[in-house]
């Protein structure tokens, strides 16, 4: 746990909260694309998960998946060893909202993402993220996490 956490978080599939089949459908869709494209960092997945008019809103990447595979193979360049740990996550309806931490190498503090995505017809068809800088040493004994 970081400083200022008292609980680990609960893995995804642990959530105690009722959900409809559709929204269990949607979490598990992007559950599974960070476990086989997130995280492995691997372009070649993408089509797998992501609706081909696929909406992207993260400033530093286009839209469509072509820009995000090009990202990806970039980003997997740069930062083979990067960890994406997941620490909660969250659906309501179409919506998915995933709570985690990136360290692009060890010792790295990282960044907290917060992404949503929309589902639509079995695939993401729109994502949105926000992304904070962890930093190394900070006055608030809360951790972001």
């Amino acid at each position: 746990m970081a400083k200022g956490d008292q609980t680990p978080a609960k893995r995804w599939d642990e959530d105690d909260m009722a959900r409809t089949e559709q929204e269990e459908r949607n979490l598990k869709l992007v559950m599974a694309m960070f476990d086989h494209v997130l995280k492995p960092m691997d372009a070649d997945a993408v089509d797998r998960y992501l609706a081909p008019d696929y909406i992207q809103h993260n400033q530093w990447v286009d839209t469509g998946t072509e820009p995000l595979k090009a990202f990806l193979r970039q980003v997997r360049g740069e930062n083979p060893d990067a960890v994406h740990d997941i620490k909660r996550c969250f659906v309501e309806d179409d919506h998915v909202i995933v709570h985690y931490h990136v360290r692009r190498r060890p010792g790295d503090p990282g960044f907290a993402v917060i992404d949503i995505f929309r589902v639509e017809n079995g695939l993401i068809a729109e994502h949105w993220d926000v992304v904070q800088d962890v930093p190394a040493d900070s006055p608030n004994p809360n951790s972001p996490f």
